[in-house]
């Protein structure tokens, strides 16, 4: 007994707590901080791996809008809700694609396909000016494509009875509440992007295998049970860009300031959060 007591107290000398619960974060810089990205970049424009990223954008964008308008298109074309995958159904198809886009594309591209990402993350000086507008506009285009293919898929009449999958402020909300959820919603996604990101966090917590896909994708999966039944959420511009563009109905106009004005506003309190607040960036004394 005597020396299972030894050998514990060995292990906690030897493997002491690197963080202990209730302290601050470690002072000692263990990761390497990235340079901030120049806000142009114009040799950018002759490599091919700006390009290969635009695609990817494209491509990922495309597939998010075809399998999600589709998941609610199919929602909407049933009768009774258990005969469906329902609001749940609809929230794991967004969180689920996103999960796997992300996963497939963050080595090429950073997996934004969110032009909300994009921005906070421009913000953020993580990416060019130069890259993060062609990135918004390969994913608007992407997002144009995969709604344009869903109502080929479905047909005229029926993709216009269904509503086309296009955003709008529900019934019984008013647009101050439909602005408020997408604003809070796109900062609990911009925010965990950066936090499973972050260069410090993958140091500090390198013991802890972390697939930074998983995370975003669940909270997508989340923001959607919870905003839903207010705008049908979006807190992605180019997703409401594109199924309003296929839709092409007043209802899809009406509201669709909401759906970037709200995204914009809470990726970029995100960002502000993340870099002043969380990692205190601009107070940090420089070598």
């Amino acid at each position: 007994m005597e020396g299972k007591e030894e050998d514990v107290r060995l292990g906690a000398n030897k493997f002491s707590e690197r963080q202990p619960i209730g302290t601050s974060a470690q002072t000692s810089k263990d990761y390497k901080e990235p340079p901030p990205a120049p806000l142009f970049e114009p040799g950018e424009l002759k490599s091919w791996s700006f390009y290969r990223a635009g695609i990817a954008e494209f491509v990922a964008t495309f597939l998010f809008l075809y399998i999600t308008v589709l998941t609610v298109m199919g929602v909407s074309s049933s009768k009774s809700k258990c005969t469906t995958v329902g609001v749940q159904g609809i929230a794991w198809a967004f969180g689920g694609m996103i999960f796997a886009l992300v996963y497939c594309t963050a080595g090429i591209s950073g997996g934004h396909i969110n032009p909300a990402v994009t921005f906070g993350l421009f913000l953020a000086r993580k990416l060019s000016l130069t890259r993060a507008i062609f990135y918004m506009v390969m994913q608007c285009l992407g997002a144009i494509c995969g709604a344009g293919v869903v109502k080929g898929f479905e047909g005229h009449a029926k993709y216009e009875l269904l509503g086309g999958g296009a955003n709008s402020v529900n019934l019984g909300y008013t647009k101050r509440a439909g602005l408020g959820a997408e604003i809070v919603g796109t900062f609990v996604l911009v925010y965990t992007v950066f936090s499973t990101t972050d260069a410090k966090r993958n140091a500090r917590d390198s013991h802890v295998p972390i697939l930074a896909p998983l995370p975003i994708g669940f909270a997508v999966f989340l923001v959607h049970l919870a905003t839903i039944p207010i705008t049908g959420t979006g807190i992605n511009p180019a997703r409401s860009l594109g199924a309003a563009i296929i839709f092409n109905k007043d209802k899809a106009w009406d509201d669709m300031w909401i759906f970037w004005v709200g995204p914009f506003i809470g990726a970029t309190l995100a960002a502000i959060y993340h870099q002043i607040v969380i990692r205190a960036i601009p107070f940090r004394a420089r070598p």
